[in-house]
């Protein structure tokens, strides 16, 4: 089949353009031979045309739409159908002239023209020979040019260089073939039936992927073997590019296809969990998801939670990883970032709720109605911490369940007694097998609002080891100044705490690390009077015991006697969680009296309290008559309240021996020898022979000696002891004292002074000697629990002996006196 049957079956088969232009390439090579030895006229009309190269021998299709080519293509295909086609230098010029179009060209014929419905006509054209245009004759209605042909310049066939050539030309073509699924195969059969060196070169010049540039550049070449061997390197950098290509590819291709098929997988999993109502890991996924749109994150946390969902969504759900991920978002989405109850700042109803749930501790009371008070105003948290100090069982953190309670907030309470692992606080590394966030987060995920109030119980038992220390990790959570962006180890995020109203509980203040305690507001409470004690039984333990033992009202009843002696005979505290346990105790006897339908008494008296609770736990320390001297009564403060001590002191023949027994620590130790060394200093104004010091031992004994005794109370009292022996002078009957002195015989002030008041009043104590800067504490107790005493204050030593030594000396009663004999 010749070449113009072959075109007009294309056409008429209506093949695309790309379609029709890769066919025409396939038609047989040896044409050119047979059409270069064609007459090329010396004149000739030039189509410039854009992003193409015509090579010799080469069919192509060429869509022609500017008005000029258009006229030419049309004069041309009447007359001799032969033209120029010259590559444009510059591709945005519309109408090309001269200095457009490069100067080497090929001489082309037309094969076929067809006009196509959209008005553009395409041609078919095929080349024949290169030409160098010499000199352009017109350029209106299109361009006309005088040219010269060019003749082909290779070597014979039997070139051995040429012939490698030629094979070295094949193999590339064929390679990029392969590497190229964009080219018919059928191209493979083209090429091995071109025998021609030259037409190989123009076929292949005109098929590579190269740029306009470079194939003009294979055009202008002479020599054919240059032009060759050029050829050569464009394709091995084709080559290059196609394999390249292809890995890339074939990576691609690879990662799509595990995509594909993972995700085909998934797709039958999740139909076989909805089936059976199982929610693997893509509903997790999803529910988390939807979690997430609801929550009012802060910017940081938002941007954080969705790395880490991208991260889940890229990873494998059988890798040991994932859970943990999981995990970890559920966290984020679960904590509480901006869901805040609404505060109830109503105080006087705040004041009616802390009536009710604690009888007395007006002065803790009156400061939580302050601190809530600002916090009204304020509407910030930023102050101080508020600490509860005070023994056991006095209602430290009953009054953080009433705080909440009058706040509408959210109640937590975190114990810290012998917390040691500073993780516990701060929480550990995900990195960590079995990593958790630290008991501060969890508690207010626990409550579910980032604004609870947050008991941290026995702060003062914060231990700390080689673990961490937990104490100082609490001073950022107890700083308002940095708790607003307080970490947590596992949420790597940072959590605004100063939302929470922390308030801290402590049994002692001394093993309490300084830093943390300057964050704290101390707020003392010192526990219960007797009579405090009785009202908060009936208030409260009572109604409370009665409820929790099923018993009504009407079945059991106390007796105010029965209650006192509960307080006084059966427990000893500062708190009342004794008293709430003996009052159980009876209370479940009388359960068991109506449960058996025994006869038994409703109304509880002393008798019934001795018959059912046994014998009495605690001696109560009465005031003892003083007959002799050298015995004085002293107070005492112990965590359990006040109680009196006796001091007593006596002499004996020897060398100026001390003596101290009944189990004193140091400081009690050091009061006796200052009060000692005073009187020394001070025998003579005080009446005594500076020998009797040298000539006596000296035994200080305080009762009770099983029982532990130290503190800075006993010193006026020691010293009163000591110089009462000394001068045979006796104290003052019903007379108590408390205080410390110096060398210089001054009177230092002490604490505990309520509970010590209230001791001495029980003790049937009716005079008190105090230190004059005391004064200040005994204005704060109730005048009702003053009635009957009456209270001395003093500065100086002499103040106290003035006041607590009669002026009549005892009527030697140990044969005290001194001799010319023992003078030596």
């Amino acid at each position: 089949m010749d070449n113009n049957k072959l075109l007009d079956k294309i056409i008429l088969a209506d093949f695309s353009e790309e379609e029709t232009g890769e066919l025409i390439q396939l038609i047989n090579p040896e044409e050119e031979q047979t059409q270069s030895n064609e007459p090329i006229p010396d004149e000739i009309p030039i189509l410039p045309v854009k992003n193409t190269v015509l090579f010799p021998g080469v069919v192509i299709p060429i869509t022609v739409g500017r008005l000029k080519s258009v006229k030419l293509v049309k004069k041309a295909y009447k007359s001799d159908r032969i033209i120029g086609v010259v590559a444009q230098k510059n591709t945005s010029a519309e109408d090309p002239g001269e200095k457009d179009i490069f100067r080497i060209g090929t001489v082309a014929k037309i094969i076929k023209m067809l006009v196509l419905p959209d008005g553009n006509t395409t041609i078919i054209i095929q080349g024949k020979q290169r030409f160098e245009l010499e000199s352009v004759l017109t350029e209106d209605p299109f361009l006309t040019a005088k040219i010269k042909p060019i003749k082909e310049k290779f070597p014979s066939h039997n070139n051995k260089e040429l012939k490698a050539l030629v094979q070295s030309l094949k193999d590339a073509a064929s390679k990029i073939l392969r590497l190229n699924p964009e080219i018919p195969q059928e191209a493979q059969i083209t090429l091995d039936n071109i025998d021609s060196p030259s037409f190989l070169t123009h076929f292949l010049s005109s098929n590579i992927n190269a740029e306009v540039s470079h194939k003009q550049q294979l055009l202008e070449i002479n020599d054919g073997m240059k032009r060759a061997t050029l050829l050569l390197e464009f394709m091995l950098k084709d080559i290059q590019m196609l394999e390249l290509k292809q890995e890339i590819q074939n990576k691609v291709h690879s990662d799509i296809d595990a995509q594909q098929r993972d995700y085909f997988l998934r797709q039958q999993m999740k139909v076989l969990q909805d089936e059976l109502g199982y929610e693997g890991p893509d509903q997790e996924y999803e529910m988390l998801k939807a979690k997430s749109e609801k929550k009012a994150w802060p910017d940081s946390v938002k941007k954080h939670f969705k790395k880490e969902m991208d991260k889940i969504l890229r990873m494998n759900p059988a890798a040991a990883e994932y859970p943990v991920a999981i995990n970890y978002a559920e966290y984020l989405v679960e904590l509480p970032w901006s869901e805040i109850t609404k505060d109830n700042f109503d105080l006087k109803r705040t004041q009616k709720i802390l009536d009710k749930d604690h009888f007395g501790l007006e002065k803790v009371k009156d400061r939580i109605i302050e601190y809530l008070a600002v916090l009204k105003l304020k509407k910030d948290l930023k102050g101080p911490i508020l600490c509860l100090y005070g023994p056991p069982g006095v209602g430290k953190t009953s009054l953080g369940k009433s705080i909440a309670k009058s706040l509408n907030r959210q109640y937590v309470r975190m114990s810290l007694g012998g917390v040691h692992d500073e993780a516990e606080i701060r929480g550990h590394r995900k990195t960590y097998v079995g990593a958790m966030p630290g008991k501060i987060i969890q508690n207010i995920k626990k409550a579910k609002y980032a604004n609870p109030v947050f008991v941290l119980d026995e702060i003062d038992k914060v231990n700390s080891d080689f673990r961490g220390d937990p104490s100082s990790a609490l001073l950022e959570v107890l700083d308002p100044e940095q708790n607003n962006a307080f970490v947590d180890n596992y949420l790597e995020v940072e959590y605004d705490l100063s939302k929470v109203l922390f308030i801290a509980t402590a049994n002692s203040l001394d093993t309490i690390q300084p830093a943390l305690r300057d964050r704290m507001e101390i707020i003392e409470i010192n526990g219960y009077t007797i009579e405090e004690k009785v009202q908060i039984a009936k208030k409260h333990l009572i109604p409370k015991q009665r409820k929790e033992h099923g018993l009504k009202s009407t079945d059991i009843s106390f007796d105010t006697s029965a209650i006192t002696k509960i307080v006084e005979d059966y427990t000893r505290e500062s708190g009342v969680r004794n008293l709430e346990r003996k009052i159980g105790s009876i209370i479940r006897n009388v359960a068991k009296s109506i449960a058996l339908e025994e006869d038994y008494s409703k109304k509880i008296g002393k008798d019934d309290v001795a018959r059912i609770l046994g014998a009495e736990v605690f001696d109560k320390e009465f005031y003892q008559d003083n007959k002799l001297p050298g015995v004085v009564t002293g107070l005492a403060w112990t965590q359990v309240g006040g109680e009196i001590l006796f001091i007593e002191s006596s002499l004996s023949r020897g060398k100026g021996k001390l003596t101290l027994s009944g189990q004193l620590g140091d400081v009690m130790k050091e009061s006796a020898m200052a009060a000692l060394s005073y009187l020394k200093s001070n025998a003579e104004k005080l009446g005594i022979h500076y020998q009797t010091f040298d000539n006596y031992d000296l035994h200080i004994h305080i009762p009770a000696g099983a029982v532990p005794k130290d503190g800075p109370s006993a010193g006026i009292t020691m010293l009163t002891s000591i110089a009462s022996i000394y001068t045979q002078r006796k104290v003052k009957d019903k007379l108590a004292m408390t205080g410390e002195i110096t060398l210089r015989g001054k009177v230092l002030p002490v604490g505990g002074i309520k509970e010590k008041i209230l001791a001495a009043k029980r003790a049937g104590i009716k005079d008190i000697i105090l230190c004059e800067r005391n004064k200040k504490d005994i204005e704060e107790i109730n005048d009702g629990y003053l009635k009957g005493l009456r209270i001395h204050y003093v500065s100086t030593v002499d103040e106290v002996l003035d006041i607590a030594l009669l002026k009549q000396k005892v009527e030697n009663p140990m044969n005290f006196v001194i001799t010319e004999e023992n003078k030596a």
